[in-house]
């Protein structure tokens, strides 16, 4: 960690950055043991949808129940709640994560789409996203979100090969991500496939036959993760066995990013590769220190003013948060970003992007010169891990290889004022 000079600091934000709208949708079929996003197994409760829950051996499942028109109107007046900070500015991209979105009927989506059109500015082109799981699949339901404005399909694939997806305690098996991906292309001309790599026993001729598989299916954009033992998940207290050692997972990030680059895909994130033209909207504004509101249980946001960057989150229990929309207030916190963690903010960022950024991009999303994190570039610099010229700075490939220890040079000392 180093000090960060604000001694040169005038001001705050002299234009505000693009904004994007997340939405939270909380509820899975089945909690995955890698999985340590905010997600709920769920039954179905009187006057809610019905979905037949299964998991991969046929026994069926319970969990917290959902009435999905309820969590629909909860989401709009959670949205209300936000329209004094954001007012008259357009959103241009939305995100529904989750959880598994597509557990929502077309309709609740349909009603959710128009309540925010009827609430604020959506940018006619806006880039609107909803992830979906192979186990939800359907023609007419996927026909019925298209209809409803949903334009591109993020589809939770991790892998084609039955074994693989038995090890991650998928619900679908390959033929069915197949399946999936087939149905998804007869509604949509934008999808990606969320594929992960370094899975228990895995060679590497198996990650990159998953990369093939997509490859074949002409989608327009492909992630590709690497598998992360992340705390409070089943994996950490469960290791799996037999994970591929730093060497192999090492061979398999370099064959697959090779592949996709060969196949036509651009790497331009650090996990992400699309089709020109086809990169990730919604993900890019976040990647380039934008704005995004979040609506929706758990769900973070971050809003720019002229004052500054403020941090939002909401309450992550589904009922606690039904609770807190009803009480008036579903922020569990919010906080205003400090000076001095600023420049790791934007940085945590904008360096995940392979290209990196143009310079004057930090000072007009922080408000901060760029003067005052001379000392920290120069180190990056000389330590091999940034390029930069009169215009750019982008991380080389040792920096995308070794990004958290470029990240730690533009961590603040808590002791600092």
């Amino acid at each position: 960690m180093s000090v960060i000079d604000l001694s040169a600091l005038k001001g705050g934000l002299k234009e505000l950055p693009p904004l994007s709208l997340y939405i939270h949708f909380p509820w899975c079929v089945k909690k995955c043991p890698y999985c340590d996003f905010n997600s709920h197994e769920f039954k179905p409760v009187p006057g809610a949808i019905a979905i037949q829950a299964a998991d991969n051996v046929g026994r069926s499942r319970v969990g917290e129940g959902f009435d999905e028109m309820a969590y629909v109107e909860a989401l709009l007046r959670d949205f209300e709640y936000s329209l004094p900070a954001i007012w008259g500015r357009p959103i241009t991209t939305i995100f529904m994560g989750g959880g598994t979105p597509s557990l929502f009927s077309p309709e609740a989506m349909d009603a959710l789409l128009a309540g925010l059109r009827a609430r604020a500015r959506i940018h006619p082109d806006a880039e609107i996203t909803m992830e979906a799981n192979p186990g939800t699949f359907e023609s007419e339901r996927f026909k019925g979100y298209r209809a409803a404005g949903i334009n591109r399909l993020s589809i939770g694939i991790q892998s084609f090969d039955p074994r693989q997806l038995k090890a991650l305690g998928r619900i679908h098996d390959g033929d069915e991500a197949r399946r999936a991906v087939e149905i998804a292309l007869t509604h949509f001309d934008n999808v990606n496939l969320d594929l992960m790599y370094a899975l228990p026993n895995q060679t590497l001729a198996e990650a990159l036959a998953d990369i093939d598989t997509a490859i074949a299916f002409g989608v327009t954009h492909i992630s590709a993760y690497h598998l992360t033992i992340e705390p409070n998940t089943l994996f950490a207290v469960q290791l799996p066995a037999n994970l591929p050692d730093d060497d192999i997972s090492a061979d398999m990030q370099e064959a697959i990013e090779a592949r996709l680059e060969g196949a036509g895909y651009m790497h331009y994130e650090t996990s992400a590769f699309g089709k020109p033209g086809r990169f990730a909207r919604h993900n890019v504004n976040y990647w380039q220190f934008g704005d995004y509101v979040g609506i929706g249980a758990g769900a973070h946001g971050k809003i720019s003013s002229h004052e500054g960057v403020v941090r939002e989150m909401r309450y992550k229990q589904p009922a606690a948060y039904l609770q807190a929309v009803a009480d008036g207030n579903p922020l569990q916190s919010s906080h205003k970003v400090g000076r001095k963690e600023l420049p790791f903010e934007f940085m945590m960022n904008t360096l995940r992007l392979t290209g990196g950024f143009e310079t004057r991009l930090f000072s007009e999303r922080t408000g901060l010169p760029v003067s005052c994190i001379q000392s920290q570039l120069r180190q990056a610099q000389a330590e091999g891990l940034i390029e930069q010229d009169l215009t750019h700075l982008r991380p080389t490939l040792k920096g995308q290889r070794f990004l958290n220890d470029l990240l730690t040079l533009f961590l603040h000392d808590e002791g600092e004022n």
